[in-house]
């Protein structure tokens, strides 16, 4: 259970915690409204290294590393290699490591944890629509050398191809987590069970636990499901998965019911913004264009109808790739970070959504939520709410898919 809570959060407070007013940022509108002090800082001014080469740049995940006490981040490319790249925080900022040389055409998405039983958080990435297989990364602490890649294994090589977004949770409720994944290719949902020697595995046990839609399908751009988040929903104490616009009640051995939540499926997200059993869930439309909502149960979470929708925005919005679920300010309540891609055709010379907008909802605790714009004309892809620094404050990490990359952007949280 102790691996269980850290890997939740690591997860980048996608769980419980995967925009208030700037002081400083080279590109943005100025505030709207009064919120924490913000420091922008950015590789395109030369305050953090540039990631590598790939203007295409698809995963990020953030954790601590090294375990000296604050957190480290990776981001994932494809496109050209390296395949990965680990920001590992030092007291004047961050040094890049490369975690992996080769060439892999890696998905959005990936998850954090102990895999191998050695006390050091490893890493998951799953191959996008030119690949059909799922790594993890060993982390070889303490021994890190920025000249020496860490080993890749394999956990699903075979089937269909692309597999956008992992999480880890205990789901069967073994005491044990599990990783589950999309495979979209499939239009499915494996849970992968960690094999008992997971460094010499060949692969990794697959049950398929879904399969069919999950909020995809409203307009061209939604091509596929997506979205992936763990939270106990309805209160019984287990972890429970979400996934596109839906939650999964285990019912024993190795099945589960798949229960709608929300009209669209994309970036997923849980917590408790008010009081009550259960928890809220809210969505994004992530690749595509749909509305932000928040939903609250009220009456019986195992049914769809009695799930009830919150508009957070007075209008759509567009390829709403980054949500995160954190207390942002530090007041005690859960707040929401929701933010919009500026640019996801790779062809394109211009942004496809200029105007691309990020805000912070501040929760009050009791269901209502004050809307402050934090960034506006940065895209936003993949972005991660949590402490950067190791003041305790919660920081935005932000890696732009195909606007202006490749690019690292880093918000940090000042007193």
């Amino acid at each position: 259970m102790k691996q269980l809570a850290l890997i939740i959060s690591l997860l980048g407070a996608a769980v419980y915690g995967q925009e208030a007013a700037l002081t400083q940022a080279p590109a943005g509108t100025p505030p709207t409204q009064a919120g924490p002090h913000w420091r922008h800082l950015s590789s395109a001014t030369g305050d953090l290294p540039i990631p590598g080469p790939s203007t295409q740049q698809t995963g990020a995940l953030v954790a601590d590393l090294d375990k000296d006490g604050t957190n480290d981040f990776v981001i994932s490319f494809r496109q050209v290699a390296p395949a990965l790249v680990w920001y590992r925080r030092t007291p004047s900022g961050w040094d890049r490591y490369v975690i992996d040389t080769n060439y892999l055409t890696i998905e959005a998405g990936g998850a954090v944890y102990d895999i191998d039983g050695d006390g050091n958080p490893d890493l998951v990435f799953g191959g996008d629509w030119q690949s059909n297989e799922v790594w993890w990364w060993e982390n070889p602490y303490p021994n890190f050398d920025p000249n020496v890649p860490w080993k890749r294994h394999i956990i699903k090589k075979g089937g269909a191809a692309q597999h956008h977004d992992q999480v880890f949770g205990d789901f069967l409720g073994t005491g044990k987590p599990q990783l589950a994944f999309w495979n979209q290719g499939a239009k499915k949902i494996f849970l992968a069970e960690i094999p008992s020697n997971p460094r010499q595995a060949q692969s990794w046990p697959l049950t398929e636990i879904f399969s069919g839609q999950a909020g995809e399908g409203r307009n061209t751009a939604y091509k596929y499901a997506e979205g992936m988040a763990a939270c106990d929903v309805d209160g019984d104490g287990k972890v429970d998965l979400l996934a596109g616009n839906l939650w999964f009640k285990h019912r024993g051995g190795k099945q589960f019911t798949p229960i709608q939540i929300g009209t669209i499926g994309g970036r997923i997200a849980a917590g408790k913004f008010k009081p009550g059993k259960y928890a809220q869930v809210v969505i994004a439309p992530g690749d595509g264009v749909g509305p932000l909502r928040w939903y609250e149960c009220l009456g019986n979470p195992e049914r769809a109808g009695d799930w009830v929708g919150h508009d957070l925005l007075e209008r759509d919005m567009i390829h709403g790739h980054s949500l995160q679920v954190a207390d942002i300010d530090g007041d005690g309540h859960l707040d929401i970070f929701a933010a919009e891609m500026a640019k996801w055709t790779e062809s394109a010379k211009t942004p496809d959504n200029p105007n691309a907008t990020a805000w912070i909802f501040y929760g009050d605790g009791q269901g209502h939520f004050r809307k402050t714009v934090f960034a506006t004309g940065i895209g936003f892809h993949e972005a991660r709410a949590a402490d950067l620094d190791g003041d305790g404050r919660i920081d935005i990490l932000d890696k732009p898919y195909n606007w202006e990359t490749p690019r690292i952007d880093v918000w940090l949280q000042g007193p």
